[in-house]
């Protein structure tokens, strides 16, 4: 049976504001779950993959350094950045402006519990939609997300993941570089990477892409690897 998957665009939002929305969601989906377990009720938990866009932002992973920020408290006020220490896997990432971010919040007992295929499963989704724009892209051995030449002499990364799950329920998700600013990663040593560079679509083409132009083909490629409805 194919699931069904409440779709919901933020927008541009705050990321601490998008961040409490989803801890609602997420906490929602484990309490319902806790009832069934204990007879209270027979309903499973809804589906939602949220997709939006931040202004600019630094967040650390659980498993990440705090030295690779690279700038004080001082520059990010006068860069207009955020900074968040949160509650998923993996080490320093930027959100901003001009870069699509997708939170599934998916009860995977409904799909299947593993979280290695998970991340792969969103990794395909990503490369899918890549190639609807005529841009290859690929996986680099041992590290997550979705690269540009993950082969070759430059390999370059699009697409950054991170994600968390409790009960198999999964909240945070990706981030693919549409349009940002990409001077705003040369804060960061992203993901904890230090040999490896980091890109976009517009770079890539050469011209620039609109998030409106990205957000119903990566909807769709999410749905279609997932095998669900929205």
């Amino acid at each position: 049976m194919i699931k069904k998957v409440n779709f919901i665009d933020f927008g541009l939002i705050d990321y601490k504001e998008a961040w409490d929305k989803q801890e609602v969601l997420f906490k929602e989906s484990i309490d319902l779950k806790i009832a069934k377990r204990k007879e209270e009720t027979d309903l499973d938990p809804t589906n939602h993959l949220i997709f939006c866009e931040h202004p600019h932002v630094y967040t650390l992973g659980k498993s990440g350094s705090e030295q690779n920020l690279l700038i004080s408290e001082a520059v990010l006020i006068q860069k207009k950045a955020t900074y968040y220490k949160i509650n998923r896997g993996g080490d320093i990432t930027y959100h901003g402006p001009g870069q699509l971010v997708a939170y599934p919040i998916l009860d995977l007992e409904q799909f299947f519990t593993d979280i290695h295929k998970y991340m792969r499963f969103l990794e395909e989704a990503v490369i899918q939609t890549l190639k609807v724009f005529n841009i290859t892209a690929g996986r680099v051995a041992g590290l997550t997300g979705v690269w540009i030449d993950e082969n070759g002499d430059n390999p370059r990364k699009i697409c950054a993941l991170g994600v968390k799950s409790s009960r198999w329920v999964t909240m945070h998700g990706l981030a693919l570089n549409v349009n940002p600013d990409l001077n705003y990663f040369n804060n960061i040593v992203p993901c904890g990477i230090t040999d490896k560079a980091v890109t976009s679509m517009s770079a890539e083409l050469g011209k620039a892409i609109s998030l409106e132009a990205v957000k119903p083909v990566l909807q769709e490629k999410i749905a279609e690897v997932f095998e669900f409805s929205y």
